[in-house]
């Protein structure tokens, strides 16, 4: 008999995109043709000029140890672009951090600020591979409840503040908010503020959807709303979704300095930090011209917009129009069907894939979300087959 696993691994799961994907693979391997409207994995390629930057600093040889806290030049472009785009300032000697994608961002951000029980606070529903880190670092995490009103998920204060316990720690915000779409304004992140201020309460604030924003709707980071919340607000971002750098895995985070420098010890201890020539490659994205990023929010728009025309008028659902990120939250018409069940019949009789709400928490409930970060040929026939299936299962 092996001695017995960790028992801090007992509570983990995986995501649920890697539980639908196994599911994928065991239908595709019945038969099943399957098209995809799940993952929030852009099409589009990197720009050519930051991977023309990375060639080059390969060729120079940039391929030694990087400074654990970040290169210099990436800490100095990261410090740029908070103030360019955010109107944030940031010392990049001491409060800016580089770390390998948001998702670590997130992990270095818990280990630095919970105790073993502390309390994390999150959306329902939100982005489910939150709560693993959460529980590695030995918090638990709670649910704030968030209604559909109308057409839009929303987060109240007094929602928020319903939850917080004498063991409650931290807040994590995303906005864009995955998976509902909601962007949250000026008046929603102060009163979220007054919360966190009264209640002495960490926020991590997630901005990875920032570059994707609909309509009348623009990113604000809860920081620049409210600059109350500096001293206690982790800031975590990646170029996975802005530039389409899902694979490279560069992201940073900025912070007070001692929150900072509590991070960059877990840091030492685990990655030690993106490559060097990826962190040369993603100054250049920083630094260099944003035209490519523009245009890929103009792509996701349009595609946004096929996406709400074509499951428009339908009885079995009703699209939720997204004011950022990549998802369309479609809500089911009642059918006596839980969201995964639905989810699962259009996997195994329409081969469309898409994840079902209640992954995301109870709120997310009698929902589907469709992915239009693929498009082309793929978003087309995904969505015929989508709406057909759904059209099929409500006749029944």
């Amino acid at each position: 008999m092996s001695p017995p696993l960790a028992s801090r691994v007992r509570d983990l799961r995986p995501t649920a995109v890697n539980r639908v994907l196994a599911e994928v693979r065991a239908a595709q391997a019945r038969g099943v043709r399957t098209v995809s409207l799940m993952r929030g994995e852009p099409d589009l390629p990197t720009p050519a000029h930051i991977v023309e930057a990375a060639a080059r600093s390969l060729r120079d040889g940039r391929t030694g140890y990087p400074d654990n806290r970040g290169e210099l030049a990436y800490r100095e472009a990261v410090a740029l672009k908070l103030e360019r785009d955010n109107r944030l300032r940031y010392d990049p000697a001491t409060e800016i951090l580089a770390t390998s994608g948001a998702t670590f961002g997130i992990y270095a951000a818990l280990m630095a600020v919970l105790d073993p029980g502390g309390e994390v606070l999150l959306p329902d529903p939100i982005y489910d591979a939150y709560a693993s880190p959460i529980r590695l670092a030995g918090g638990v995490p709670v649910r704030v409840p968030c209604p559909l009103r109308g057409l839009r998920f929303e987060l109240h204060a007094e929602a928020v503040a319903g939850q917080i316990t004498a063991r409650t720690r931290a807040l994590l915000l995303n906005t864009p908010w995955n998976p509902t779409g909601t962007v949250f304004g000026e008046g929603e992140l102060r009163a979220i503020a007054r919360v966190v201020m009264e209640r002495n309460l960490w926020l991590l604030s997630d901005e990875i959807y920032e570059a994707f924003t609909y309509g009348g709707a623009r990113h604000l980071s809860p920081v620049a709303a409210a600059p109350e919340l500096r001293p206690r607000t982790i800031l975590i971002n990646a170029l996975s979704k802005a530039y389409s750098m899902t694979g490279w895995r560069v992201g940073y985070c900025a912070a007070p300095p001692e929150v900072a420098s509590a991070m960059l010890l877990v840091l030492q201890q685990s990655s030690r930090g993106p490559a060097t020539f990826v962190q040369d490659a993603a100054t250049e994205a920083l630094r260099g011209a944003q035209d490519a990023v523009e245009a890929m929010r103009r792509d996701y728009d349009a595609r946004r917009a096929l996406v709400l025309e074509r499951l428009a008028g339908m009885s079995a659902c009703h699209p939720l129009p997204p004011e950022g990120g990549f998802f369309v939250m479609a809500s089911l018409a009642p059918s006596g069907c839980t969201s995964d069940e639905v989810r699962r019949r259009l996997l195994e009789e329409h081969g469309v894939v898409v994840i079902h709400g209640a992954a995301y928490g109870a709120c997310g409930e009698g929902t589907l979300r469709v992915s239009f970060a693929a498009g082309g040929e793929a978003l087309s026939e995904g969505l015929a087959r989508l709406r057909a299936g759904l059209e099929a299962i409500a006749a029944e």
